[in-house]
């Protein structure tokens, strides 16, 4: 099993959230023409970036927690 750090999740769910940002933008700027799979990508890819973020910031928390615990 990958075992990926809470940074490296974050990183990606940036990123993510990032491409679903850019991607509306351009379609409203008529740089992309605007399609249904090119809309329900954008939105699914914001959606799965919030979810890394909200998950990697809670591995990091508990990771930060457990560092002082100890």
């Amino acid at each position: 099993m990958i075992r990926i750090s809470s940074r490296a999740i974050l990183v990606i769910g940036f990123i993510l959230v990032l491409l679903g940002f850019v991607l509306p933008f351009l379609m409203v700027l008529k740089v992309l023409e605007s399609t249904y799979f090119l809309n329900f990508f954008s939105y699914t890819v914001s959606l799965l970036g919030i979810f890394l973020g909200l998950m990697g910031s809670a591995r990091m928390a508990a990771e930060i927690k457990r560092t002082r615990d100890e």
